[in-house]
């Protein structure tokens, strides 16, 4: 990190409800659900949209009809025209690549204030046609002459029509060849993570979670979403009957011998979340209390095959550069793309073996207390719209510290493709 950087201080941050793809809203674009963040963070913020300066969302799967959407998101939420806006994809990073875009924007005072996010429709990545298919189906929309178009359709196949779902595309690594959950079926191997450790840690995500929610905790951060006369208003992930017993019955879903299931992994997620930033020394955020302010950051790349480490490699890049230790946090968010990852990175911090091979330390980072980390439950429970979780993490930890009186966090996840992306929060 570049040590010149002043923190960053953000005003308010919002997010719509998370909510399982193809269910409660599927039919809302991603455009619409930045649209829903953004207007909530700014009134949240007493801000009007004529008072922001610029906008960074993150985002990853790209709709088609939304191309750089951040700008179609800052439009939509009536910033003015004349303001400009820009997407950032750093795959499950990016809703903290958009915070850091966000601080690098002010620290240069390019702007003085900066809306950043993240949005994903997970419900709205698209079936494709396999490319034989794609060749065939636009030699027949070029076609002018009956004759030739019969003479295409007669060299249609069963095979052509055969849907290739882009989700698992895009949770597939070209370079490893893994997608992410053969990836923490890597982890659970080398860290001999057990199908009962997983499980136990996938049931303790419900009941933080359903403990926020009945505590009201989580309504203090997201905004309704109104869909075809109908009011979308919490988080449908969390589930307030789920029992060991219950997931203790689900099959591996990524190798047969496995231990990875759909119960241990985090769900596909619709969902959007956005931050008001200005410089820490504004009048702004002297007038009004802030909820909080990122003071230090830290990027890691790692094995691809083991992305899910990427939060150790990140973190302890953090400590070396700030002089930090983990004894200096008061709570921790690990985003909890699988259970199994989440584990192997509390285990791998507490190595002496792994500081020593893989972090060029002679001692290993030190241990995270279960119960200071994802104290209101994580992405197995929450969901995890992969554009949107890092900005998420951030709000939510933000305001558990405030909850609870403390000062210091981290936020940490993981990256697919085998990068690590690591926060410094205060309040």
């Amino acid at each position: 990190m570049n040590q010149s950087m002043q923190p960053i201080a953000i005003l308010a941050g919002q997010r719509t409800p998370f909510a399982k793809a193809y269910g409660a809203m599927n039919d809302v674009s991603a455009a619409a659900l930045g649209q829903a963040a953004v207007t909530a963070a700014l009134g949240k913020a007493n801000l009007i949209p004529d008072q922001v300066d610029e906008l960074v969302f993150g985002n990853v799967a790209g709709p088609a009809d939304s191309a750089n959407i951040a700008r179609v998101v800052s439009l939509k939420a009536g910033i003015p025209a004349d303001r400009i806006a820009h997407t950032v994809n750093r795959n499950c990073g990016s809703g903290m690549e958009s915070i850091l875009s966000g601080w690098q924007i002010v620290r240069e005072a390019r702007a003085r204030i900066v809306v950043a996010g993240g949005t994903e429709s997970m419900s709205g990545i698209p079936l494709l046609v396999p490319p034989s298919a794609a060749k065939l189906l636009m030699q027949l929309n070029r076609s002018k002459r009956i004759g030739a178009k019969l003479a295409i359709l007669a060299k249609l196949r069963p095979k052509h029509f055969k849907p290739v779902a882009g989700v698992m595309l895009g949770l597939t690594d070209p370079v490893s060849g893994l997608n992410m959950g053969e990836t923490a079926e890597v982890l659970a191997k080398e860290f001999a993570i057990s199908r009962d450790d997983q499980d136990s840690f996938a049931l303790q995500s419900h009941q933080k979670a359903v403990a926020a929610r009945e505590q009201c905790f989580l309504s203090g951060e997201i905004t309704p979403i109104e869909i075809a006369g109908r009011t979308v208003e919490k988080d449908d992930g969390p589930r307030a009957n789920q029992s060991i017993e219950q997931l203790r019955k689900l099959k591996p879903i990524f190798d047969p011998a496995g231990t990875v299931t759909a119960g241990n992994s985090c769900p596909l997620t619709d969902g959007a979340a956005a931050v008001v930033l200005v410089d820490a020394n504004d009048e702004l955020a002297k007038s009004q209390p802030p909820l909080g302010r990122i003071t230090a950051y830290a990027i890691a790349g790692c094995d691809p095959r083991r992305m899910g480490l990427g939060p150790v490699y990140a973190t302890a890049k953090l400590l070396n550069q700030t002089g930090l230790t983990l004894a200096d946090f008061d709570l921790f968010e690990i985003n909890e793309a699988f259970a199994a990852q989440v584990l192997a990175c509390l285990a791998a911090m507490q190595s002496t073996a792994f500081a020593r091979q893989e972090l060029g330390l002679s001692s290993p980072l030190g241990e995270i207390p279960i119960d200071r980390l994802n104290v209101h439950g994580g992405a197995i429970a929450l969901g995890h719209p992969v554009g949107t979780t890092g900005t998420r993490m951030v709000i939510t930890l933000l305001r558990s510290l405030r909850e609870r009186g403390l000062q210091r966090g981290l936020a940490t996840l993981c990256i697919g493709g085998g990068q690590g992306f690591a926060m410094v929060v205060e309040t």
